[in-house]
């Protein structure tokens, strides 16, 4: 019992190639106030999504190496690209629990039954990875699915551009085509996009629901840990590591805005040593 509440305590682990992972942080601090995180944001080579699959998987296990030495008792792939390419190996490589943000999306842009044509934006590593359009496929027969890659919202998120007049007129491009196909549900397939759902709202017809990676992956964390009796002590307080590979006073005020408070002390990191 001892060794298992010391495991308990132990930190969940992190990661995404920016800071767009925080938004999943944020919901995981609202759902599971208890729980200690260390966050690691690969800033120093982000975006992954334009990266080749082979290079994004060499990423995410450094990345999830480094959450391991600090001694995480489980790990969440707080990034899509991520997930899409990396989750499979990394799970087969490593002992902790792996968790990323694709299938939690898709059980619930599938529990409301009346979905049935449904528009993802995405990097276009995750759009050409097809990960989305099978894990739906896969879940539900007669599905209209139309992927649009939006490789332009990341780098404009990362500027701060988040109610940017430019950022709108993109948003609207990137929309058009989904809107024309008549969607029902738009799945926001980036942890960086629920930045932008205020925005979304504005320019998406009033019936198109929303479903964004980061309050559907805390729910399926709580999930899991409560499975594997894995959740922190409930009188524990849980605290945040910040950790980025490339440290700027922009990704210190990008972070306040993810996470709507001051993000403390953010630390480097140096991967692949």
């Amino acid at each position: 019992m001892g060794t298992l509440a010391v495991v308990n305590s132990a930190p969940l682990g992190f990661f995404d190639s920016g800071v767009g992972g925080l938004t999943v942080v944020r919901a995981v601090q609202e759902l599971l106030p208890a729980e200690s995180i260390l966050y690691l944001g690969d800033t120093a080579r982000l975006p992954y999504g334009s990266k080749s699959p082979e290079t994004i998987r060499q990423f995410a296990d450094e990345d999830v190496r480094f959450l391991i030495s600090h001694g995480v008792k489980a790990v969440v792939v707080a990034c899509n690209t991520a997930t899409a390419h990396a989750l499979p190996r990394l799970r087969e490589h490593y002992r902790v629990p792996i968790l990323g943000v694709i299938q939690p999306g898709v059980e619930d842009a599938l529990a409301d039954p009346k979905t049935e044509r449904i528009g993802i934006i995405a990097t276009r590593g995750t759009i050409n990875s097809h990960a989305y359009q099978h894990a739906l496929a896969q879940c539900r027969t007669g599905l209209v699915i139309h992927g649009q890659a939006a490789p332009l919202l990341v780098p404009l998120i990362e500027e701060n551009w988040i109610d940017h007049p430019v950022t709108r007129q993109i948003l609207q491009v990137y929309l058009d085509p989904l809107v024309d196909k008549g969607i029902d549900t738009l799945m926001l397939a980036c942890t960086h996009y629920p930045l932008l759902i205020p925005m979304l709202k504005d320019l998406l017809p009033p019936g198109v629901r929303l479903v964004d990676s980061a309050t559907t992956c805390a729910e399926h964390l709580r999930r899991e840990l409560t499975r594997l009796e894995l959740l922190a002590p409930a009188a524990q307080s849980g605290k945040l590591e910040l950790y980025l590979t490339d440290l700027s006073e922009q990704f210190e005020q990008l972070a306040h805005q993810f996470l709507k408070k001051s993000p403390g002390r953010i630390r480097r990191a140096v991967l692949g040593g």
